[in-house]
C-alpha cells in the first residue's frame, strides 16, 4: 500500500487514455456514441460514466474523484460545481418530507441557510445541537431522524465534534451521517474512519490550494455516491472540465501545502497567546483549547485555520481595533475564503452578518472583536511579524 503523497501523484491513471503525463482537458460537452448499442445504453443509464455527456461524467472529473476517494478512504467521490453544490446534493440525496435533520449549531454561513431555510420550505424539520456536548446530541434524535449533518473543526469558531461518538451513535439508530471536511483536509483528518457515511468538501479551499477554482466533492460508499450523482442529474451542479483539471493539479501538492500550512498556523496560534492585545486564541492545535484532547485523538494535524479575539474595554472598542489591525496587515489579504497557499483574514461578524441575527451570531461564538485567519505557506516569521507590525498600530 502506497502513502498518501504518492496516491497523491499517481492515483486515477487509468482514467488518463493518452500518452500525455499530464491528463489533458477534456473541453467537451459530449461525446461520439458507441457503434455497439449496448456500449452506447451502458454509457447513457452508468452513473458517472466519463464518455457519455458532460453533466453525467468527463475523463479528468473520474480521475480527480478517484483520487479524492483515495485519500479519504471511501469507495467512491463525486466532484461538483462547488462547495455548497456538494452540501446540498447531499443532504437532498439523503432527506425527504417528513424527515428530521440534526445539525450542530455553527456552521459555514451558507450551509445554516440550507439547513434554516432551504430544508424547512420541502417539509424537512432541522434541530441543533452543541458539538462540544455529546449529550446535547443524544437529546435531539427522533423517531423519524434521517440526517446527522456536523462539521468539524467548525466555521469560523474551531469548534471539535466528537466523530467517533456521532459515528457510532447514528449507526446504532440507523441515521446517515454527513461531515464537512473542509476545514481539515483529508491529510488533517478522515470522518470515514470513525464510521460517517458521507463526507463533503468545499474543494476550492485546501483542495484546490490556489484560490483559482470553485468545487465541491462528496465521497463515500459507491452506492451513496451513485444516489447523490442522480440528484445532481437534476441539480445541474456538474463541475466544469477546466476546474476538474485544475482541482487535480493542486491535489498533487496538497500534502507538502498542508503539513506548511499546518506548522505555520501552530506558530503564529503560539505567538498570539503571548500578546498582550489578543483577548483570545481558538485553535485547536493549542493546549488551551477546551476539546485540544479530542481533537489530538482525531486529528493528524491541526489545519490552519484560526480566530483571534482582539482586547477592548468593549465590543465597540474591540470592533475599532480589529479593523485597524485588518487595515494595517500588509501580507495577509482581507479576502474571503481560505486554504490557498497565501494568507488570509476575515471578520467574521461583518462576512456572517447577511445570514446571522445578533443572537444567531452570539450563538455560534462570533463577536466583533473576532478575526479569522487562514495560515498560508509564507515563511512564519514573515507572517508573525506581519501582525506584530499591525497589532502595534493600536
Amino acid at each position: 500500500m502506497s502513502h498518501i503523497e504518492t496516491d497523491l501523484i499517481h492515483s486515477g491513471k487509468a482514467f488518463n487514455e493518452t500518452r500525455s503525463v499530464i491528463p489533458p482537458i477534456y473541453q467537451t460537452a459530449t461525446y461520439f456514441a458507441d457503434a455497439n448499442p449496448e456500449e452506447y445504453l451502458k454509457a447513457a443509464t452508468e452513473a458517472r460514466h466519463p464518455y457519455f455527456y458532460h453533466r453525467h461524467g468527463n475523463p479528468v472529473s473520474s480521475q480527480t474523484a478517484e483520487l479524492v476517494a483515495r485519500l479519504e478512504g471511501t469507495e467512491a467521490a463525486l466532484l461538483t460545481a462547488t462547495g455548497m453544490a456538494a452540501v446540498s446534493t447531499a443532504v437532498l440525496s439523503i432527506v425527504k418530507a417528513g424527515d428530521h435533520v440534526v445539525a450542530q449549531r455553527s456552521h459555514y454561513s451558507a450551509a445554516s441557510v440550507l439547513l434554516k431555510e432551504v430544508l424547512p420550505q420541502f417539509g424537512v424539520e432541522v434541530s441543533y445541537f452543541d458539538q462540544s456536548d455529546n449529550s446535547s446530541l443524544d437529546a435531539e434524535i427522533r423517531p423519524n431522524t434521517a440526517l446527522i449533518y456536523v462539521e468539524t473543526p467548525s466555521n469560523p469558531n474551531l469548534a471539535i465534534t466528537d466523530l467517533a461518538y456521532v459515528g457510532a451513535l447514528a449507526r446504532e439508530k440507523g441515521i446517515t451521517t454527513v461531515c464537512d471536511n473542509t476545514f481539515a483536509s483529508p491529510i488533517n483528518q478522515r470522518p470515514g474512519d470513525f464510521g460517517i457515511d458521507i463526507i463533503v468538501h468545499s474543494a476550492t479551499k485546501y483542495l484546490g490550494g490556489h484560490s483559482d477554482l470553485t468545487a465541491g466533492v462528496i465521497c463515500g460508499t459507491s452506492a451513496a455516491v451513485n444516489k447523490a450523482w442522480k440528484k445532481m442529474l437534476s441539480l445541474g451542479g456538474a463541475l466544469a472540465p477546466f476546474d476538474a483539471w485544475l482541482l487535480l493539479r493542486g491535489l498533487r501538492t496538497l500534502s507538502l501545502r498542508v503539513k506548511q500550512i499546518n506548522a505555520n498556523a501552530l506558530a503564529l496560534a503560539q505567538w498570539f497567546e503571548t500578546h498582550p492585545l489578543i483577548k483570545r486564541v481558538l485553535y485547536c492545535g493549542l493546549p488551551s483549547h477546551p476539546q485540544h484532547e479530542l481533537a489530538r485523538r482525531q486529528m493528524n494535524g491541526f489545519t490552519g485555520m484560526l480566530c483571534v479575539e482582539i482586547a477592548g474595554k468593549d465590543e465597540q472598542e474591540q470592533f475599532t481595533r480589529a479593523q485597524t489591525v485588518l487595515n494595517s496587515l500588509q501580507l495577509f489579504a482581507n479576502a474571503a475564503s481560505l486554504g490557498g497557499v497565501e494568507s488570509l483574514v476575515v471578520h467574521p461578524a461583518s462576512m456572517w452578518g447577511l445570514h446571522h441575527s445578533p443572537e444567531q451570531k452570539l450563538k455560534a461564538g462570533i463577536n466583533d472583536g473576532m478575526l479569522r485567519i487562514s495560515v498560508g505557506i509564507e515563511h512564519e516569521e514573515d507572517l508573525i511579524g506581519d501582525f506584530e507590525q499591525a497589532l502595534g498600530r493600536i
